[in-house]
């Protein structure tokens, strides 16, 4: 495939623009970059696109679809009530795969190409086949972190991990989504800890200062387990000194915005995270109290005022600096030799015309995902002329209206 005679801008080793700019892709990846190529390829029109890699989004609930909007209202205590303790314990096998699938095509929309999925509804092996059945049918690019609800503070069940193991694919990596330091017995932690060492895996886990546990990252050092392999979420009123061990220890963040400041979680991070000297990256979180598109997110940290951050550094962080904070190598950005995903926004739209003299900020200011012409993942088109082509559309829109009727009345 060949696309030809866009506006491109890749993020990664700095976040650049190259107009009238091609990008060949061969076998899912990216081959070539730079103007004139030619090659017996498919050929598409990129001369009215801005072209650039598709979202990492680090930190999502997919499992949460159907309840969008349902705690716009409540803070942190009575989403853990409402949504974990009354509407989770409901779920079906049935329900997990509805919100999973629907999840992860409006991720795609959206121009999301890679999500963190943390399911912490994890009760038998029937939920976890059909999150993972749904993920796979999506087309998505996913890390699946497999864990229980944090409201029962049990370790992440061993066997059932092991058994997963052999879902992994090309698209689909796996997670330990520990409950963690900061809301788990410390025995509990080292369990999942040890687990997902002894699969080389990463772990991924919320994270705070409580009163019962003021310093969770001083602990997991203490204990010997801090890893680079861990990503912390949230952390919001961690103090600086707990940064500092995660910073020395090589892990990185998922800081999630408008979730945090709607759930009273504490200040954005994200400032103290860049003089900290901490990689981090932006998720979604749940869109029980959020939109499900990265445009928003960006817009959050933006929205910290003059001089916080760049246009440039902020679309680093939705890109780049997601499949960093994954441990993804070939995702993120479009050099050579990485996995093609690639979208392209319509620059003849009237949100984003008048903006090419700066295509940077005209993305990260005004895009959002009804510009989404065209997502590729690996190579594959996932929406074409602004719709998804995904088959399992359809059933999937079906599928969550009788989810979304069955738990909420």
């Amino acid at each position: 495939m060949l696309l030809k005679g866009g506006t491109v801008i890749d993020t990664f080793p700095e976040v650049v623009v190259r107009r009238d700019t091609d990008v060949l892709i061969e076998d899912g990846r990216i081959a070539a970059v730079g103007a004139g190529l030619t090659a017996d390829a498919e050929v598409i029109d990129a001369r009215e696109r801005i072209v650039l890699p598709g979202f990492v989004d680090t930190h999502r609930h997919l499992w949460q679809t159907a309840l969008r909007g349902i705690t716009l209202d409540a803070g942190l205590g009575v989403y853990f009530e409402r949504v974990l303790s009354g509407y989770g314990a409901r779920f079906r096998a049935a329900d997990v795969a509805a919100g999973t699938l629907a999840g992860a095509l409006e991720c795609l929309d959206a121009g999301i190409t890679t999500v963190q999925d943390y399911s912490h509804v994890q009760r038998s092996p029937d939920q976890a086949d059909a999150a993972l059945d749904a993920l796979e049918n999506s087309g998505i690019r996913a890390v699946f972190g497999f864990g229980p609800s944090p409201l029962g503070g049990a370790a992440v069940d061993a066997g059932e991990m092991r058994r997963i193991m052999a879902r992994r694919s090309e698209r689909l990596e796996l997670a330990v989504a520990a409950i963690g330091p900061a809301y788990a017995p410390f025995e509990t932690v080292r369990a999942d800890w040890e687990l997902a060492d002894s699969l080389g895996v990463p772990v991924v886990v919320h994270v705070s200062s409580t009163s019962q546990t003021p310093d969770p990252i001083t602990r997991l050092r203490d204990a010997g387990l801090a890893r680079p392999t861990t990503l912390y979420v949230h952390g919001n009123n961690l103090t600086d000194s707990e940064l500092k061990v995660i910073a020395e220890t090589g892990a990185a963040v998922s800081v999630t915005p408008t979730v945090e400041a709607r759930m009273q979680m504490g200040p954005q991070l994200s400032g103290r995270l860049r003089e900290a000297g901490i990689p981090f990256s932006l998720g979604i979180d749940v869109v029980t109290t959020a939109g499900g598109d990265m445009f928003r997110a960006m817009h959050e940290v933006l929205s910290l005022g003059y001089e916080s951050f760049t246009a440039a550094e902020v679309l680093q962080l939705a890109t780049h600096g997601g499949a960093r904070a994954l441990g993804l190598p070939d995702v993120g950005s479009l050099a050579v030799g990485n996995k093609a995903d690639v979208i392209l926004l319509r620059t003849t739209d009237i949100n984003l015309s008048g903006g090419l003299h700066d295509p940077i900020a005209t993305v990260v200011t005004a895009a959002h995902p009804g510009n989404v012409d065209t997502v590729l993942v690996g190579g594959v088109p996932a929406k074409q002329d602004g719709r998804l082509t995904s088959p399992h559309l359809p059933a999937a829109l079906t599928a969550l209206a009788e989810s979304t009727t069955y738990l909420t009345t």
